[in-house]
């Protein structure tokens, strides 16, 4: 079993490596063409707003329901009672998304007010992220009939195209700011038009794979239908649950609108690379073991169950653990190699990485919280993990309320780290009560030999990274290199380290 696994995780992993480097180039090409400025700013507004409606219905709550009924679908009924069902998701899915996506068009400007209040005070930001919404909007529709046919893909065992899909989006942002920008009378409307587009790549680039598999969709409408209702009453709790998650999200945004010029984006670049380890592995974990453990529960095979979770808890702190400690000591360094260019000066650098550091400190609880929540998905129980994640929010906005002051965007950061690791222990606590995981033996030994390999790592970063004024001083060519020798560096002595330690990967 944890061979395949393995295979599966790997080549998710890979693709969003793949994906995710892109996007950095993509955060590249940003930073160096509109750096933290305010249509840069406005952008990132924006771009939220459409990427809050995604997870409400498409890559969270959409999925974590229909995910667990379609594989059971597939295990008790036939192809074409399967195909149905597809269908007829897929039809109310478009029917409502169409709706939302022309209200949204409409009232863009009170979208806008409602979650950057802090931009009517600045009317320039304000209509820039008006005009911008009005066009990304779509984005909400294509985006999400593209995660209904991933989960579809991931379903039947097919991870390679749909953790691909995401580079679309990178390469055609970075095709608009570098040759459409300037043809634009405000260049950084490129990128809003550049996200439709790539929304319209993104559900076509599906539909041969789906083809092949003979699961292509056809729209039918049927809100009555068993399967369907089936994963509306999942779906119910599920938004709640993703909407709180959103909403912390959202009310980062609302806050650091009334922060100084340059705040919502020190906040989108440091949490673009705290998100780099979790897209490429948390993620990859969790979209892996979702569709294993909803099988094995519906086999009612308990021991495999817990076993499937162990290993995915294994694997993910393996990556969690150094991550954490790669990104406090070398967050310098990498925002300047990345980002400093352009009109991304060495303050917004400074800035930037005080952020990251804060928000990598909950690199593993963010981790952590996609695969202790796939458990309660496969079982179907959403209830629970939502109940959960609105107590973690509730704590966050208290947690915003409290450090904004003393630390403005940082403290946005690092309430976001802090309330994760709460929601962490709380899901931890729920799975072991309910008997739902049991800890393999090893744990003991295992996070001995973490804690060994993290060290000697550490050091060795800690010693030989040197200060800021010598990244701010060279170019950007030494910069990657000396980069790319720390960062080759810390991966042998980690693993070397483990290996020493008498760490063996067993698949």
């Amino acid at each position: 079993m944890s061979r395949q696994l393995f295979r599966r995780t790997t080549l998710v992993s890979a693709n969003t490596f793949f994906s995710r480097i892109l996007g950095f180039v993509r955060d590249i090409v940003v930073a160096h063409y509109f750096g933290a400025s305010v249509g840069a700013d406005a952008f990132f507004v924006a771009f939220r707003i459409p990427n809050f409606m995604r997870a409400l219905f498409a890559e969270g709550a959409f999925s974590q329901a229909f995910i667990p009924v379609l594989a059971k679908y597939r295990q008790t009924k036939s192809h074409e009672d399967t195909r149905v069902f597809i269908d007829r998701v897929t039809g109310d899915l478009a029917a409502v998304l169409t709706i939302v996506a022309v209200l949204g068009v409409i009232f863009a400007s009170f979208v806008i007010t409602i979650f950057a209040p802090g931009f009517l005070k600045d009317p320039v930001r304000f209509v820039l992220a008006t005009h911008m919404l009005r066009v990304m909007f779509p984005y909400v529709l294509l985006i999400s009939v593209t995660a209904l046919c991933s989960g579809i893909l991931n379903t039947y065992d097919s991870f390679g195209v749909p953790a691909f899909t995401p580079v679309l989006l990178n390469i055609i942002l970075i095709v608009m700011a570098i040759f459409a920008a300037s043809h634009f009378a405000t260049p950084i409307y490129a990128l809003a038009w550049g996200v439709l587009i790539a929304g319209v790549a993104q559900v076509l680039f599906q539909l041969p794979f789906l083809f092949h598999k003979r699961v292509l969709p056809r729209l039918s409408i049927s809100f009555k239908d068993p399967g369907v209702r089936r994963v509306l009453k999942l779906m119910a709790p599920a938004i709640v649950g993703v909407s709180v998650v959103q909403l912390s999200l959202l009310l980062d945004t609302l806050f650091a609108s009334f922060l100084p010029v340059g705040s919502v984006s020190w906040l989108y670049y440091s949490s673009r690379l705290m998100n780099f380890p979790l897209g490429v592995f948390g993620v990859a974990i969790a979209t892996v073991i979702l569709p294993k453990l909803a099988r094995q529960h519906n086999a009612k095979d308990h021991a495999s169950f817990s076993g499937t979770l162990d290993w995915g808890l294994r694997v993910l702190l393996l990556i969690a653990v150094p991550s954490t400690v790669g990104l406090w000591i070398l967050s310098g360094p990498l925002l300047a190699t990345l980002f400093k260019t352009g009109r991304f000066d060495v303050n917004d650098v400074l800035m930037t990485q005080q952020s990251l550091i804060a928000f990598s400190s909950g690199i593993a609880a963010f981790m952590l919280i996609k695969v202790l929540a796939s458990a309660f998905y496969a079982k179907q129980d959403i209830a629970t993990p939502v109940r959960i994640a609105v107590a973690a929010v509730t704590l966050k906005i208290i947690l915003n309320l409290i450090l904004i002051f003393p630390l403005k965007h940082v403290g946005l950061a690092l309430s976001t780290s802090l309330s994760a690791f709460f929601n962490v222990a709380l899901l931890l606590i729920f799975l072991l009560r309910r008997k739902l995981y049991q800890p393999q033996s090893g744990w003991g030994v295992y996070f001995l030999r973490l804690v060994i390999a993290n060290m000697l790592m550490g050091l060795f970063l800690f010693f030989v990274k040197g200060n800021m004024s010598v990244w701010f001083s060279h170019e950007r060519f030494w910069r990657i290199e000396y980069l790319t020798i720390l960062l080759l560096g810390a991966v042998i002595i980690y693993f070397g380290s483990l290996f020493g330690a008498g760490s063996r990967l067993r698949l």
